[in-house]
């Protein structure tokens, strides 16, 4: 944890909070901190800054909290994200948030297992908690976007020009002739991954008929949860 972030409901002042249950037990097994101290902190979707560790136990409380610092900015990046396996879930949602996507959107593709959708790790709940982990990982505090699309044709036909709509598009897919190249933060970027067993040619079809160029990340396949990051790295610049 680089930051401790908070939800409006763990302040008790705008000067005042206390740490959660996870939070308490990491900043004093962890951090090891004590009173007295000064953690760096932030409100979900707000500003960042610090506060002083005022009591340690179950629940560590914290005063003089002064937010004043804007996080970094996010990519603007939608990232269309065929659903994958449940533990592989896990590392790429602390990854996206980490790295700064603004908006998620999983997709039912032909490759991947309608069961994913039923997992736990696919809970509204349990995909908040991993972007929460990214988050304090990655020292900001903007939660992206998710959105779940269950059906591929409806998305594609109905969805895909309002959330694409003037914005750079790739679709990540081995064995085409473009490698993923580097585009300015000055404008949106939609790109799409496949699941593990990658897309069929008819749902890369479907992309490139909505103006998707399709890209590659040289001549090796990598899991999805290797080619998320090394493909966001590429297109803007860390």
């Amino acid at each position: 944890m680089n930051l401790l972030l908070l939800e409006d409901h763990q302040f008790t002042s705008p000067t005042t909070a206390i740490a959660n249950l996870r939070q308490s037990r990491h900043i004093c097994e962890i951090l090891k901190f004590s009173p007295g101290q000064r953690i760096q902190l932030g409100k979900i979707n707000g500003l960042m800054g610090s506060g002083v560790i005022d009591e340690t136990g179950k629940e560590v409380t914290i005063k003089d909290i002064d937010l004043i610092t804007q996080p970094p900015k996010n990519l603007p990046l939608t990232l269309i994200l065929a659903m994958p396996r449940p533990q592989m879930l896990k590392r790429i949602l602390q990854t996206v948030a980490t790295m700064g996507a603004q908006k998620l959107c999983f997709l039912q593709t032909g490759k991947v297992e309608k069961s994913f959708w039923q997992s736990p790790a696919a809970s509204d709940t349990a995909i908040r908690e991993q972007l929460l982990l990214g988050l304090e990982q990655g020292m900001a505090t903007q939660l992206p976007i998710v959105e779940k699309h269950l059906r591929f044709r409806p998305f594609v036909e109905d969805n895909l020009a309002t959330l694409a709509a003037n914005s750079n598009r790739f679709i990540a897919h081995p064995g085409t002739q473009q490698s993923c190249p580097q585009v300015s933060d000055e404008k949106n970027t939609c790109l799409v991954v496949g699941p593990e067993g990658g897309f069929t040619e008819k749902e890369v079809a479907y992309f490139v008929e909505r103006e998707f160029t399709p890209v590659h990340l040289g001549a090796r396949i990598l899991k999805v949860e290797t080619a998320v990051p090394v493909l966001l790295a590429k297109l803007f610049k860390f």
